[in-house]
């Protein structure tokens, strides 16, 4: 789990400023309100497209039944 946090650590440049930073506080919430917003509107984005996809595809990516493979025609 921590694999892909370490490989971020490890492959980012070291900044001079960050040792000059102070710490943050234990009561900092680790996911700021721009993030969650972020987060939230992306995932409700990619639902939408989703949705579209899955329930309107037909319609717009039309499929003829004699492009399916049977085992009549094998």
């Amino acid at each position: 789990m921590d694999s892909l946090a370490s490989l971020a650590l490890a492959t980012e440049e070291p900044k001079e400023n960050m040792l000059h930073r102070p710490p943050y506080r234990k009561s900092e919430h680790i996911i700021s309100q721009k993030m969650c917003k972020h987060i939230l509107g992306m995932s409700f984005y990619q639902s939408i497209v989703i949705f579209i996809f899955v329930f309107g595809g037909p319609q717009f990516i039309p499929e003829s039944p004699d492009n399916y493979i049977t085992d009549e025609k094998l």
